[in-house]
């Protein structure tokens, strides 16, 4: 039996699960409304403020599903409570951000400021000129956003410049064995 799949996930107070008949799980919370569709094999089973994914078999496939439902729903009840947030790091001499209304603005060594607008329930913060956050309520999302502002200059090994996440640790190359040192 799958360690994380059986493990029940409460229901706290303001929080609202609805599960329709193709299976179709609704969560709403303070923060925003979240939906998804999962798996038409796996039952949802909400008793009291607990709820419970139960697997029909031992096949291979419900083994593999019977976790990822738990966390895909654990995740959407998490999101609407407190919600996520990815911190990125920006390193470089003159590499800096800031937001300009819904709009962040990169300056990244290139010959034009890159320009990157959130979507709908993520939001931008920007505490200082090398530090990003990324807020939002759907974990997947707040992730890919994170990713993408990343993919605009992603940091390189040898002088550590670029985007970078806050818990990330890059692995640093030597130079040239030969380059004489100035």
């Amino acid at each position: 039996m799958s360690r994380i799949g059986r493990l029940p996930i409460t229901i706290p107070a303001g929080v609202k699960v609805d599960v329709s008949d193709d299976n179709v799980i609704t969560v709403k919370g303070a923060k925003e409304t979240l939906t998804r569709t999962l798996h038409p094999d796996m039952k949802i089973v909400i008793e009291g403020d607990t709820l419970t994914v139960v697997r029909p078999s031992d096949d291979k496939l419900h083994r593999s599903l019977h976790g990822l439902t738990r966390t895909l729903v654990n995740n959407m009840i998490i999101g609407v409570t407190e919600g996520f947030t990815k911190a990125l790091e920006i390193n470089g001499v003159g590499y800096r951000a800031q937001m300009k209304g819904k709009v962040l603005t990169l300056g990244l060594g290139y010959s034009h400021p890159v320009e990157f607008e959130a979507e709908e329930g993520i939001t931008i913060e920007v505490p200082q000129p090398n530090q990003i956050l990324v807020k939002g309520a759907n974990k997947e999302r707040v992730g890919a956003v994170a990713a993408k502002i990343r993919s605009f200059r992603a940091p390189e090994p040898y002088k550590g410049k670029g985007i970078k996440y806050a818990d990330e640790h890059i692995r640093r190359k030597e130079g040239k064995a030969g380059a004489k040192k100035k």
